[in-house]
């Protein structure tokens, strides 16, 4: 556990002229520090017809600027031994990397050449392109991947950006060309949709003055705000099945769309959540499906709320000769807390829990950088480290329960399965 953590965060936050948001958490127990830049820049805003055009733009951003060739930007990152990640999410594209205190100046100006004057090279994209087809091969013959594309396909309907495959699609991504990207680029990774995080043993003045500098000049108009749909309600039951040959185990994925980030019952339905599939080695789901049944390798629940109505998955990935078995355990789990919620001691063991995991999501710099991203793309305010364990002890079982029975449905749920033929289907 680091210091800073041990005493509470205490970041410093400046909006630069230009609508940039830098934000600087010192932490002095190692000498190194956590460069972060994240744009509001994600597969949500792919033009229709183009799916999977901003995790392109991704992995080329880091092959090139107008000041340094690709070549020059592997040997000076390579010489501090620093990577840069590229990644790409639904709302964001993030550039991160850890270096030596020493570095941090030079590797600061790498990361920002590299944001705001990226120059995507043809022979790149074509590399690029070429390695996103070989993965989306990859990725039909994964029915953990297969199962979870459908159900969400599912959930929100294949026009929703939430609903269709951020990585695109084989035919989608021969149809980009570099003038796509440059115009993602341009409409989306602009100033005011940049929040630059840095953690580490360096002067929070130092940081905010060199971003500063280095972001001098670089202006433009904030993005069009892109709004989030909801997705059409769900009232009857949908099982759809996917056939993956050759396969010795079907992955099954069984869902819901919940609430958005922001919806004020979000903390009732994290700890719900955390009961039904997360709390020990899996919550109800793994000790029915796993533990008691032994009939599943994995078994578990993910709540994953955003800007706009986020999912309730449950996953598992059983033998195919188990499929129907483990969908019944899984609509008997789901109904019984939907039906009757948790017990007084579920819940009062899942929120501690809970509370006691925020020390861990904040071990290192990495984790706190993106704990602080988070937190300034949701407005959570500063001190958020401190105010969440005050929102989760609030919690009742009144609110949990509540959460429960408004999503936990069965005969509501969206189930995908992929596995071989003969057993994809059971339900």
């Amino acid at each position: 556990m680091t210091t800073a953590v041990t005493r509470g965060l205490s970041p410093v936050r400046s909006r630069l002229d230009n609508g940039s948001v830098v934000i600087v958490q010192e932490n002095a127990t190692s000498p190194a520090v956590t460069i972060l830049a994240t744009f509001l820049a994600g597969s949500l805003y792919d033009p229709p017809d183009l799916p999977g055009l901003a995790h392109l733009a991704g992995r080329v951003l880091d092959r090139g600027t107008a000041l340094r060739p690709a070549e020059v930007i592997a040997e000076q990152l390579d010489d501090r031994g620093v990577a840069l990640r590229a990644s790409t999410s639904r709302h964001t594209t993030s550039l991160g990397c850890t270096c030596l205190a020493e570095d941090f100046d030079d590797v600061l100006a790498i990361v920002l050449d590299v944001a705001v004057r990226p120059v995507f090279p043809e022979e790149e994209i074509d590399k690029r392109r070429a390695e996103i087809i070989t993965m989306l091969r990859q990725d039909e013959d994964n029915p953990a991947v297969r199962a979870a594309e459908t159900l969400f396909e599912m959930l929100y309907g294949a026009a929703h950006p939430y609903g269709r495959p951020a990585k695109g699609s084989i035919a989608s991504l021969e149809r980009m060309e570099r003038a796509d990207i440059v115009a993602l680029h341009q409409a989306r990774m602009r100033p005011a949709a940049l929040t630059l995080t840095v953690v580490g043993d360096v002067a929070a003045g130092h940081a905010l003055e060199r971003a500063a500098v280095e972001l001098q000049g670089w202006a433009a108009p904030p993005p069009a705000p892109v709004a989030v749909e909801a997705p059409p309600p769900r009232s009857a039951r949908a099982v759809r099945a996917v056939s993956v040959p050759g396969k010795s185990q079907t992955d099954i994925a069984y869902g819901f769309v919940a609430i958005r980030r922001l919806d004020p019952r979000y903390y009732a339905y994290w700890v719900m959540n955390n009961i039904l599939g997360q709390f020990g080695l899996g919550g109800r789901l793994a000790d029915n499906i796993r533990e008691r049944q032994g009939m599943a390798y994995y078994a578990f629940s993910a709540f994953d709320p955003s800007v706009g109505e986020g999912p309730l998955v449950v996953r598992a990935g059983v033998d195919p000769a188990n499929v129907s078995r483990a969908i019944t355990a899984i609509d008997h789990e789901v109904g019984e807390l939907g039906a009757h919620g948790p017990t007084a001691g579920e819940l009062e063991e899942s929120r501690r829990y809970l509370i006691g995991s925020i020390a861990r999501m904040l071990e290192t710099n990495q984790g706190i950088a993106t704990f602080l991203q988070t937190s300034e793309q949701f407005n959570l305010g500063l001190d958020y480290d401190r105010q969440l364990p005050r929102h989760l002890g609030a919690v009742t079982l009144e609110e949990v329960r509540a959460a429960a029975a408004e999503v936990l449905h069965p005969e509501q749920a969206a189930i995908a399965t992929a596995g071989p033929a003969r057993e994809a289907g059971a339900a």
